[in-house]
């Protein structure tokens, strides 16, 4: 089920909807797309939901997971770092750490939402994870 829920979760964010996460922009749109969701609020992350579920069962699941969320962590990393080495992204700027805040503010913002019942934490939340990460960018010169 673990690996079921990852796997949907890594298709949605290898989707060219996100542009591959090639500018910053890709980034803004991937937060739109689960602020705009019209459920989201009411489902949350499936697979930060599966997550809390299981880790209360005793179930010896704890790599899987932290496999999982890894994953998602690494495609934030691997595009910050793309960005990073064609210039666009400043050298100060430390991609495990920026991609570890966008998967945080995603969780913690849609576990908030989910409380709420309304979308403004989540989308407080990325704005402002991704505003902070914007102020690494440099500007693109054609």
């Amino acid at each position: 089920m673990i690996e079921w829920q990852a796997e949907r979760v890594l298709g949605l964010h290898h989707s060219e909807q996100f542009d591959g996460f090639e500018s910053l922009e890709g980034f803004r749109k991937w937060a739109a797309f689960y602020i705009g969701y019209e459920r989201a609020y009411h489902e949350g992350c499936s697979l930060g939901s599966l997550a809390s579920e299981i880790i209360k069962t005793g179930l010896d699941v704890h790599d899987e997971l932290a496999d999982a969320f890894a994953q998602s962590r690494e495609i934030f990393r691997d595009a910050l770092l793309r960005l990073q080495r064609q210039g666009r992204l400043s050298n100060e700027a430390d991609p495990e750490q920026l991609a570890s805040l966008l998967l945080a503010a995603f969780q913690g913002g849609m576990l908030l939402a989910q409380v709420a019942r309304e979308i403004s934490p989540l989308r407080g939340a990325l704005e402002a994870a991704l505003d902070y990460i914007e102020t690494f960018a440099i500007p693109h010169v054609t």
